[in-house]
């Protein structure tokens, strides 16, 4: 782990990688004149408002289970060096690398476009997946409170909702999602990769700890929250020898389903994490590359549906048959998943006032 007085320090990056969008490429030698020296920049992190135009974000993917889904946030201070998320920085033209988790942006009017959208005559409701690219509890929560605001317009309507999330912040909104969860409205799955405290310090160096998300499990499943178990992203021959332990865990502490997802590479997150992997395990970096390679049919990275989420070959097929006896050992998935409750949608009025039928 670096030394505090790193600006680096507790920052999953371990530099400003350049996006794809870029029109000048920078690319740092050495002259013979003076030595290279690091990177100095402060990484203080700041928050831009962000008026969106629009809020709802569709997708047709077979390998995601929800076609709606809404970021109240972009950028994530968690700073994972994993987030698939990390690229969609670059249309910004800001870096996937240290910008992504240290210059965010909030979308503020989330909760009135929201409320404009589900008020529209065509709109049909289906799950709403909350935080699908970054985390919608990540720390700024606490001051913006967007994805509260969300969740009351969706509580207002009877819409349902998903929510992915690391963060011990969502117990915050327990008295919101116990009766969502009553009526069927609601589903929360916690992202939990490993419980190994210095693993996870170093791959989610902002995130709660994996202790602290198991004991929002607890919190979830005690006020009747139908909760899951994310084991994501597993890194081979780093985190993923600790996936048994995690689902146990998890289902100790309540969750009754589980889900994993095999480490992705897309874009500029390769060099991110290939710099993050030679600081910090370089003896091991080459050999979980060349994992990742296996499994991702030779290349860094597979995009296609189907295979992008849990690889393929040997170590793949391995990986998905540990996590199906885990699940069977410990109850996880033993029953058929029940659709949340799309019938009790009623569309609100788009100034807010009640209807007078």
């Amino acid at each position: 782990m670096e030394a505090k007085d790193d600006p680096r320090y507790l920052r999953g990056a371990r530099s400003f990688v350049q996006g794809r969008f870029e029109s000048v490429a920078r690319e740092p030698f050495d002259d013979g004149w003076t030595p290279e020296e690091a990177d100095k920049r402060e990484l203080q992190t700041s928050v831009t408002i962000e008026r969106a135009r629009s809020i709802i974000s569709r997708n047709d993917s077979p390998d995601i289970g929800f076609s709606q889904s809404i970021n109240p946030y972009r950028g994530c201070a968690h700073g994972c060096p994993y987030c698939y998320a990390r690229p969609s920085h670059a249309y910004l033209e800001l870096s996937p690398g240290l910008d992504f988790e240290t210059k965010l942006f909030a979308k503020t009017n989330a909760a009135e476009l929201l409320r404009e959208e589900l008020a529209k005559p065509g709109y049909r409701a289906s799950p709403i997946a909350l935080g699908a690219n970054t985390d919608c509890y990540q720390p700024i929560e606490r001051e913006y409170k967007i994805t509260r605001s969300i969740r009351e317009v969706l509580a207002e309507c009877g819409h349902p909702v998903t929510i992915v999330t690391k963060s011990a912040l969502i117990e915050r909104d327990l008295d919101l999602l116990g009766p969502m969860a009553q009526a069927n409205l609601v589903k929360v799955f916690v992202s939990i990769g490993t419980l190994d405290r210095e693993i996870a310090r170093k791959l989610e160096p902002r995130a709660a700890s994996p202790q602290r998300r198991l004991d929002v499990l607890k919190a979830l499943s005690g006020a009747g929250v139908p909760c899951g178990v994310m084991v994501a992203a597993l890194v081979p021959a780093l985190n993923d020898k600790t996936m048994e332990h995690v689902l146990e865990a998890a289902a100790a502490a309540g969750a009754t389903e589980a889900a994993y997802v095999i480490l992705r590479l897309p874009h500029e997150l390769k060099t991110v994490f290939k710099e993050w992997l030679a600081e910090h395990y370089p003896q091991r970096a080459g050999h979980v590359m060349s994992i990742v390679r296996q499994m991702r049919g030779g290349r860094e990275n597979d995009p296609n549906f189907g295979t992008r989420m849990s690889g393929t070959g040997n170590y793949a097929e391995l990986m998905q048959k540990r996590f199906d006896i885990a699940c069977r050992r410990h109850g996880l998935n033993a029953q058929t998943r029940e659709d949340l409750d799309s019938g009790r949608f009623r569309p609100p009025s788009p100034s807010g006032q009640l209807s007078l039928l």
